[in-house]
C-alpha cells in the first residue's frame, strides 16, 4: 500500500512538471521590430590573466569578414602588469584597468569598460561581449550585425566547443549549451520568445546601455539576469545558429562542479531579485513580451517537480528496504522499484543526449568516439545537477572565481 501511494505521488509530481512544460510550449510573442541601418559597434573582452588564450580570439577578430578598427576593441584587466596587456598592445587594442577589485564579477568588468568608453566620449550602436578564451568564426560579426539591422536588441551566437574531445567532462559540459541553444533557444525562436543568454558570444544594443547608464547586470550569473531583465523590459532577443564561435569547457569534474554551483546560486539569487516583478508582469495580458515573461516565471519548475517526484519515490523505497530488512520481511520488491526507476531515468537521459547530438550540426567538434562516451556519461553529468543544486541552495556565500583557460585552437 505504501509503495502504491508513493508511486501515485511521484506520478502526480511528474504530471505537474509536464503541465508546466506544456504551459511554456503554448506561449508566444509577436515581435514588432524596427529595422536599423546604422551599425557602429565595439567589442568588450573581460580578460584577467588570460595571456595563454586571448591571442587566438584577437586573431579571429582581425580576420572577420567585417573590417574592425582595433581601437573599437576593449580588453579589461585588473592590473597593468598582466601579460594580457602586452598582447593587447601588439594588436593596438584598448586596455581597460579595473577600477574596484573588490567587485569581482564579470558584469562589473563589462561595466568598467563601458564607463571607460563613455569617459572618452565615444558612442556605439551595439556592444559585442566575448570571453577571452573564445574564437570567432570569420563571419560571426557579420551574421549578428544582420540581426541588429533586423531590429533585435540582443542576439546570441552558436557556441561550439574548442576542447570537447579532451575529456568526457568537457564533452558533457559542451552539451549543456546544446540544451540551451539547439533545444531551448531554437524553440523560443520559432515562437518569437526572448532567448536565454549564456554568458558570451552576444551583442547588446547601445541604446539599452545608454538608457541604463552602463551595464548593471552583476549577479553571479549576469547573463541570466540580463535574460530576465530583457523580458521584463520588452527588449527583443534572438539566436543565430549560423554565427559560430568556439569556447573552452572545463576538463575536470571538480571545476565544472564549482562552475555549475555558481550558476545555480546565481539563478536562485536572480529569481529572488526579479521574482515579484515577473509575477506582476505575467498578469499584463497586453504586454508584448507576455509569453517570454510567463516562460521566465515558470523557470525550472517543470524539471524541479519531476526531480522531486522521482527523488521522493527513490528515497521512500530505499527507506522501506532497510525497514523490511529490520523486520525480516521480503524487500526485493523495493529494491527492484529503486533500481528499476533509476535505470528508467538513466535511459531517458540517454535518449535526450542522443537527441541533442542528432540536433547538432556536423560542425559540432566532437569525435565519434567522444560522442559515444558522452551518450553514456552525460546522464550522470545531468543527474549530478541535483546534489550541486542542493549545495547551492544552502550556500549563499558562493562567489565568482576564475576558471583557468589554456586551450588553443
Amino acid at each position: 500500500m505504501v509503495e502504491f501511494i508513493t508511486f501515485l505521488i511521484m506520478v502526480l509530481f511528474i504530471i505537474i512538471g509536464l503541465g508546466y512544460l506544456f504551459y511554456c510550449f503554448m506561449q508566444h510573442d509577436k515581435n514588432n521590430l524596427i529595422t536599423r541601418t546604422s551599425a557602429n559597434f565595439s567589442i568588450i573582452i573581460p580578460a584577467r590573466d588570460e595571456s595563454l588564450v586571448i591571442e587566438d580570439l584577437l586573431i579571429s577578430i582581425t580576420n572577420q569578414t567585417v573590417k574592425i578598427n582595433p581601437q573599437d576593441v576593449y580588453i579589461v584587466v585588473e592590473k597593468k602588469e598582466d601579460k594580457t596587456c602586452e598582447i593587447a598592445k601588439k594588436y593596438n587594442m584598448n586596455i581597460v584597468i579595473r577600477r574596484d577589485l573588490n567587485l569581482k564579477r564579470k558584469g562589473y568588468a563589462i561595466d568598467d569598460a563601458i564607463k571607460y568608453i563613455k569617459s572618452h566620449k565615444k558612442h556605439y550602436d551595439l556592444y559585442f561581449i566575448f570571453d577571452a578564451d573564445n574564437v570567432l568564426d570569420k563571419s560571426f560579426i557579420e551574421k549578428l550585425l544582420k540581426n541588429y539591422r533586423e531590429g533585435y536588441d540582443i542576439a546570441v551566437g552558436y557556441r561550439n566547443t574548442k576542447n570537447g574531445n579532451d575529456s568526457v567532462v568537457s564533452a558533457a559540459s559542451s552539451l549543456t549549451f546544446t540544451m540551451i541553444n539547439t533545444l531551448f533557444n531554437k524553440f523560443k525562436l520559432k515562437r518569437n520568445l526572448n532567448v536565454t543568454i549564456s554568458g558570451t558570444g552576444f551583442y547588446i544594443s547601445g541604446e539599452i546601455i545608454d538608457n541604463l547608464g552602463g551595464y548593471p547586470f552583476n549577479m553571479l550569473t549576469e547573463d541570466y539576469e540580463l535574460s530576465v531583465y530583457s523580458s521584463l523590459n520588452n527588449f527583443t532577443s534572438t539566436y543565430n545558429e549560423e554565427a559560430i564561435f568556439y569556447d573552452e569547457q572545463p576538463v575536470k569534474y571538480s571545476v565544472t562542479k564549482r562552475q555549475r554551483t555558481r550558476w545555480i546560486r546565481g539563478y536562485i539569487d536572480t529569481r529572488k531579485k526579479y521574482g515579484q516583478a515577473l509575477k506582476i508582469k505575467s498578469k499584463e495580458k497586453n504586454n508584448p513580451k507576455i509569453g517570454s515573461i510567463r516562460v521566465e516565471r515558470v523557470g525550472i519548475k517543470p524539471y524541479l517537480f519531476m526531480v522531486i517526484g522521482i527523488a521522493f519515490y527513490v528515497i521512500t523505497n530505499t527507506i522501506l528496504i532497510f525497514v523490511n530488512i529490520i523486520l525480516a520481511n521480503a524487500f526485493i520488491y523495493n529494491v527492484l522499484n529503486v533500481f528499476g526507476l533509476i535505470l528508467l531515468v538513466y535511459l531517458v537521459l540517454v535518449l535526450i543526449t542522443l537527441l541533442m547530438l542528432k540536433c547538432e550540426k556536423e560542425y559540432f567538434l566532437l569525435s565519434k568516439k567522444t560522442k559515444l562516451k558522452a551518450v553514456f556519461y552525460n546522464p550522470v553529468f545531468l543527474a549530478s545537477y541535483v546534489p550541486i543544486a542542493i549545495n547551492a541552495l544552502f550556500n549563499s556565500d558562493i562567489e565568482w572565481s576564475k576558471i583557468e583557460h589554456n586551450k588553443k585552437m
